[in-house]
């Protein structure tokens, strides 16, 4: 979708439609979720603090994030998908890959398909979203950003090498700025660059996705789309406006945040066996904490517990201005369907 939180605030309120939008905190410790295009101009993104964001576009208007509009929404796009293929893995709840080689309309073009999903998308929902068509999903996820927003590009086989050896490198889906600053200095700039270097090279300076650069140049990426793509973790955190300096206080605040996270398992019915404590101080040092129990659990009380005991676990290194808990070893690796999904030869990929 494009930049979907803000799309559907602004489909919501009318009054917000053509202005520049953020979804998320506009304080000193608030972070943009989203950004409408409008604010994209001001050079506004994702990620973004908000006190930059204001500094960039001193007009910008800062919603709160609704989640449960959000996901709503997104079963509905989900929804449109699934008339025309089973295989549907969702990435979040605004892009999902779709396996179009055999669909439910009998359509051979993932081109035609693409562009009749994105206007139901309209017509239903009245948003944008954008599309890429490729042989694989790493080229549809790239070409899903050529074009956006309201746009779609394919990629077709016989354009796929000379595509990705044209691509600058921090273009490549999976590269970011480390990585490309890494290759710049071995002289990789692009595509055509990356193919000219051995296997063997690019794994002595990049370890095991040495192996993963030397293929995906070469259009090679035989990962299967997975309707099934399970669920590894579930979190939930909170950025506070005045750093804590007391652990009295820290507990005050996991408690709210076990309460939180009680209800997204609840909601995900899953439950998990590791429960890790986040901490991230007011110099920007991360520090995780992880214990794991016998037993599968999604009760806000034991989890506060478990957390209590790992707060205590060693002394705070500094004031604290993000306290986090997460659970994973979900017992959704328990259920796992093994069943096998046959190698794609077109994939379609919405980047919603």
């Amino acid at each position: 979708m494009d930049a979907f939180f803000a799309s559907v605030e602004q489909l919501d309120n009318p009054e917000l439609r053509g202005k520049p939008l953020a979804v998320g905190g506009g304080g000193d410790r608030g972070v943009v979720a989203a950004a409408s295009y409008e604010a994209r101009k001001f050079g506004v993104y994702s990620a973004m603090s908000g006190a930059l964001a204001k500094k960039k576009c001193p007009h910008l208007i800062f919603v709160p994030p609704r989640f449960e509009r959000y996901s709503e929404i997104s079963k509905k796009i989900r929804a449109i998908f699934l008339d025309y293929t089973d295989l549907v893995e969702p990435l979040s709840l605004d892009e999902a890959y779709l396996d179009v080689t055999e669909n439910k309309k009998g359509n051979p073009s993932a081109s035609l398909i693409a562009k009749e999903i994105r206007q139901r998308i309209f017509n239903e929902l009245h948003l944008n979203a954008s599309a890429g068509i490729s042989i694989n999903k790493f080229v549809a996820k790239i070409a899903s950003d050529i074009n956006k927003p309201n746009g779609q590009k394919t990629i077709p086989p016989e354009e796929v090498i000379p595509f990705l050896e044209d691509l600058p490198i921090e273009k490549f889906y999976g590269i970011g700025k480390v990585t490309a600053s890494k290759m710049y200095n071995l002289g990789i700039f692009n595509g055509k660059n990356l193919k000219e270097k051995e296997v063997d090279f690019l794994t002595q300076h990049f370890g095991k996705s040495g192996a993963h650069y030397y293929n995906i140049v070469r259009g090679i990426h035989n990962s299967a789309v997975k309707p099934d793509r399970l669920r590894k973790s579930v979190a939930a955190e909170h950025t506070f406006v005045k750093n804590l300096t007391s652990e009295i206080f820290m507990l005050e605040k996991l408690e709210k945040i076990a309460l939180e996270l009680e209800q997204r398992l609840i909601r995900s019915k899953v439950s998990g066996k590791t429960i890790t404590l986040k901490i991230k101080y007011s110099d920007f040092k991360l520090q995780t904490r992880s214990k794991t129990v016998p037993y599968f659990i999604k009760d806000k009380t034991i989890i506060l517990d478990t957390v209590k005991e790992l707060l205590f676990q060693e002394k705070v290194l500094n004031s604290v201005r993000l306290l986090g808990i997460s659970v994973t070893n979900l017992n959704t690796q328990v259920k796992r369907n093994k069943t096998i999904i046959k190698p794609i030869s077109v994939q379609l990929k919405f980047a919603f």
